[in-house]
């Protein structure tokens, strides 16, 4: 078992203890997602790194439902959905912040063009270095973003 999955179970049974209803039922809807992960495909064990991703994705989710749930005027779920992505969040390693995230997009460009000239053209490219040296500390519509800005600067 990975370790991060292990303290999750280790936290969500702290949870229970202390009677944390919101912690306890963000813990068991993560662990079934990770759970799910595992059995599906022909992969069995997680590693960190992709109960990292697993992590990422259900944050994802969580925001997305706050959104659609504050525009439909459903504030009291948004909220719930928002505390849940907020439980994921400390699983998670520190987020680059905006200075950082821009220096890193700036050498992903930079590495990514290598010699030759800077366009949109290197994208991917960039996006591909990015990601990797971002390792799951920014959000991918985040990491786009600044790459674009550092490719059309």
């Amino acid at each position: 078992m990975s370790e991060l999955k292990a303290t999750i179970r280790n936290d969500l049974t702290t949870a229970m203890k202390a009677r944390d209803k919101l912690t306890t039922s963000a813990l068991r809807m993560l662990l079934s997602s990770i759970q799910a992960e595992e059995t599906s495909g022909a992969r069995h064990e997680l590693d960190d790194a992709t109960v990292l991703k697993v992590i990422a994705r259900e944050i994802k989710k969580r925001r997305e439902s706050a959104e659609v749930y504050a525009d439909n005027g459903r504030q009291e779920l948004a909220d719930t959905e928002l505390a849940e992505a907020k439980v994921f969040e400390q699983y998670q390693p520190t987020q680059l912040d905006d200075a950082e995230l821009e220096t890193l997009a700036r050498e992903s460009v930079k590495e990514a063009a290598g010699d030759g000239e800077v366009s949109m053209k290197l994208m991917g490219q960039a996006m591909k270095v990015a990601s990797a040296k971002a390792d799951g500390r920014a959000d991918g519509k985040r990491l786009s973003a600044a790459v674009r800005a550092a490719l059309q600067s």
